[in-house]
């Protein structure tokens, strides 16, 4: 018989006990060992069999053994302790608390998924992994952040893999009663709803849930109940589910009901709306449409709010290719924004936030990262060289400029150390160094001797070996429940073998079976009976993703040879539980993706932490660390013929890297059995990469260079009653009329001998007419640098032109002037110049944000 609804009761607990309670609706447990320890305590095998998941713990553990832990003071006092201890995390002043200055007193960080703890499934990769960390970090720095996602009754889907080899998904529908949330509401306690209007005069309604996620509060949005009509209480079913118009859904609940939904948390808990708001992805960007509807509803035209809206807006892009972007038919977009959702907006100001009028573009879509550009005055890509990537995908939008003007930032992705950093080098760095936090320790101390570190690295192998053992031997028991698992099982990997991990999603690009390009070289590696390699590897493919799949199917096929069995494994089902044994557990994380598609790459991070050493091809995160101590650098063809040549070439390069440094590396061991010079690169790798590497890092990073500049800039737009943003508008407004008669008429030079030398010192003057405008909307700037093929100027730096402020008498009436100034000859070699106009205005955050610019012919 099967039950046609199932719920989930929770435990009641022994007064003294309730601080288990406290501890367990915190998510803070996730991170926080000692937590950990005291949950495992209660109950090691049920703690084992609810994967680490303080609220399925408390309600699976016997009620005797509750009261046996109640009665004893022991016991009693430490829960008391740590609750002590979180209450004290929670509310100490932090890092941020410690900041000079003004500073936002609320950050609104926007996501479609989020990845905090196994126990809570609502992420599919990278992306939402990398919102969880932020969150974390956010709460360990004191950084006021609310996120806001949405809840997705079936996660993003259960992998299993069949005989064949072929990728399966499931759907196991999760019971929020279960998870560590709470329903926000009403102070009649009654849940709290937003709606949204649709088309056909239909309502779609959402009730919020709550996590808290150490000092961070996290808000989830879910439509599955019954106010919806039957087909709307999916809309929150999948992550990245369903087709164009689902996922539209999904993306309005998000940004629009997000908003309302921060509306009602401020309301119900008397806390300030946020003054910045983050969007991962250009998946929220409704958000911004929302607070303009708003804005426009206190008096402001669309323009006027919009100005306001951009300056307290950060706009963060993850995707390196125009497919990974979410693009929408116009006329969804059009149907959608036609009613009353937003009201005061026209359907045209909408459509054209999101729409590609750049050469090159479709009329026929909405772009979604488009609109966040367009609505974000601060944007970011996620690593150096994805920065740079991303100026030139998105240059369109500021046509005339040079890619490096483009005003897209970078804040290369961190990881969260504690979450990802294994206990045992916790406890190593803790009793040994001093301190537990292992990004601040001091990795080159003699203090912990290479035999002690090796020895950590050594049992970490292990757990992962025994992890994936078992995990093999679960999922042959699920898909072959009346059979006995194959007893090589139990030999599957080898805990003194090097051990090289590659988990991540399965796209093409990131070419999962690169490695398996020459199977007999490859088997050669991995059986080499001086230098034996093994490889453990994990993902999941997106389930329209057929070619993911194949990919998959070939590697899992391949591992699945005799001859090679226990020394290459595929694991079914990655996710948070699996990652936090498999990066410490290996030796080598690989990463080979196509250059450069890859725009971060955060996993090769968490292996370092741990020590790992990362084997890569230098795209993402790598390109910007990599020093030829911490690992190594697989060489890219990029001037290959094609695709499969290049994958030929780069693959012979990986096995080269392997075969003669890697595995050598690995095994040249001293008298004691140690490795001496990877030692040397572990150490470095803890010692230079962990702080880098480090989500703290990161968040620093955008409230130092995004948060506060975007707090101080809204602030601006709003004060004197938004006085700021009407005459930014007006500004614009009359720039954009005039620009196209703003022109440099004539440029002459002077200043140098006939053989220019270091150190001297070139006048320019430069003719520029500003039909109608003045020299204070403007900046006339010579643009100098190194010149190149074609005349182009790489390393491009600019000097700020002076003018009298008077046109010339010769030509008064064109509104022409002149401006001087000098450039001062700092370096031999080819030199180019040129000038150029751009717009100049206060509260403008770069002279590209208009895309006007006129330049010198």
């Amino acid at each position: 018989m099967k039950a046609i609804r199932r719920f989930t009761v929770r435990s009641v607990l022994p007064e003294s006990l309730g601080a288990l309670g406290e501890l367990a609706a915190n998510l803070r447990w996730a991170w926080h060992e000692p937590t950990r320890q005291i949950f495992a305590h209660i109950s090691p095998d049920d703690w084992k069999a609810t994967l680490g998941d303080p609220v399925a713990l408390l309600g699976a553990v016997r009620p005797e053994r509750l009261e046996q832990l109640a009665a004893d003071p022991g016991f009693v006092a430490w829960a008391n302790s740590l609750r002590d201890d979180l209450n004290a995390y929670l509310t100490e002043p932090r890092w941020y608390q410690g900041l000079e200055g003004p500073r936002p007193g609320s950050i609104g960080y926007f996501s479609p998924e989020f990845g905090i703890a196994a126990a809570l499934p609502q992420y599919s990769g990278g992306l939402g992994i990398l919102a969880g960390d932020h969150l974390k970090a956010a709460s360990d720095l004191g950084v006021p952040i609310i996120g806001v996602g949405l809840f997705y009754r079936s996660g993003y889907f259960s992998q299993a893999i069949s005989r064949d080899g072929w990728q399966e998904e499931s759907y196991p529908v999760l019971d929020p009663d279960g998870l560590p949330l709470s329903v926000l509401r009403q102070a009649d306690g009654t849940a709290a709803q937003i709606v949204l209007a649709l088309p056909g005069g239909r309502a779609l309604y959402a009730r919020i849930w709550q996590a808290q996620v150490g000092r961070v509060r996290l808000l989830m949005l879910d439509t599955d109940i019954p106010d919806n009509d039957d087909d709307l209480r999916s809309v929150t079913d999948r992550l990245y589910g369903g087709g164009g118009e689902h996922r539209l859904l999904q993306e309005l609940l998000l940004g629009i009901g997000g908003v309302r939904a921060l509306e009602v948390l401020a309301e119900l808990t008397d806390s300030p709306m946020p003054e910045v708001y983050h969007t991962n992805e250009g998946h929220a960007g409704f958000q911004g449409l929302e607070r303009i509807s708003n804005l426009i509803g206190g008096g402001l035209s669309f323009d006027e709010a919009l100005q306001v809206v951009r300056a307290g807006t950060v706009f963060t892009t993850h995707t390196p290719v125009p497919a990974g972007i979410d693009r929408f038919e116009r006329s969804l977009v059009e149907r959608y924004f036609s009613t009353d959702m937003l009201p005061g907006l026209e359907v045209e100001s909408v459509l054209a936030l999101g729409a590609e009028d750049y050469e090159g573009g479709s009329p026929e879509v909405f772009n979604m990262a488009v609109m966040g550009l367009r609505l974000g005055q601060r944007a970011n890509g996620v690593s150096k060289l994805h920065g740079e990537v991303s100026r030139g995908m998105f240059a369109g939008l500021w046509p005339g400029f040079d890619k490096a003007d483009v005003p897209i930032t970078s804040v290369t992705n961190g990881v969260h150390a504690p979450t990802w950093t294994d206990p045992l080098l916790q406890e190593l760095a803790r009793t040994k160094l001093g301190t537990g936090d292992t990004t601040t320790a001091d990795w080159a101390s003699d203090a912990v001797t290479d035999a002690e570190l090796w020895a950590v690295r050594g049992d970490m192998r292990r757990q992962l070996v025994h992890d994936a053992r078992r995990r093999v031997t679960e999922a042959w028991r699920e898909q072959n429940p009346d059979s006995i698992p194959p007893a090589w099982y139990q030999g599957l990997l080898d805990p003194q073998v090097l051990t090289i991990g590659f988990a991540r999603r399965v796209p093409t690009y990131k070419r999962l079976t690169l490695m398996l390009h020459d199977p007999v070289r490859l088997k050669s590696i991995l059986l080499n009976p001086e230098r034996p390699v093994q490889f453990v590897v994990a993902g999941k493919s997106h389930p329209a993703d057929e070619e993911g799949k194949r990919l998959i199917q070939k590697f899992v096929q391949f591992a699945s040879d005799p001859e090679v069995r226990q020394r290459i494994v595929f694991l079914p089902n990655y996710d948070i539980g699996m990652a936090q044994l498999l990066y410490p557990g290996t030796d080598v994380w690989l990463n080979n993706p196509l250059r450069p598609l890859e725009a971060c790459g955060t996993s090769g991070m968490k292996a370092a932490l741990n020590g790992g050493l990362n084997l890569s091809i230098l795209d993402g995160w790598w390109a910007e660390y990599y020093d030829g101590e911490d690992g190594w650098a697989i060489p890219t063809a990029d001037s290959a013929g094609d695709g499969e040549e290049r994958d030929a070439l780069e693959a012979e390069a990986l096995y080269d890297l392997l075969e003669n440094q890697v595995a050598p590396r690995f095994y040249d061991r001293d008298a004691d059995g140690i490795p001496e010079h990877w030692m040397q690169s572990i150490r470095h790798t803890l010692a230079a990469l962990s702080p880098e590497l480090s989500a703290e890092r990161m968040v620093r990073e955008y409230v130092e260079r995004l948060y506060v500049p975007a707090a101080e800039a809204e602030r601006a737009m709003t004060a004197d009653d938004h006085e700021a943003a009407r005459e930014l508008s007006l500004w614009k407004e009359r720039v954009r009329a005039a620009w196209s008669g703003v022109s440099v008429n004539h440029v002459e030079s002077g200043g140098l001998d006939d053989t220019p030398q270091v150190g001297d010192v070139l006048h320019v003057r430069a003719h520029v007419g500003l039909d109608g405008l003045t020299p204070h909307d403007v900046a006339v700037e010579v643009v100098y640098g190194h010149a190149v093929h074609g005349d182009d100027i790489s390393d491009a730096a600019t000097v700020e032109l002076t003018t009298s402020s008077t046109p010339s008498s010769s030509a008064e009436a064109g509104g022409e002037y002149v401006y001087s100034g000098t450039v001062e000859l700092s370096r031999a070699g080819s030199f180019g110049y040129t000038v150029r106009v751009v717009p100049k205005h206060a509260n403008l955050a770069s002279p590209a944000e208009l895309g006007l610019i006129a330049v010198a012919r």
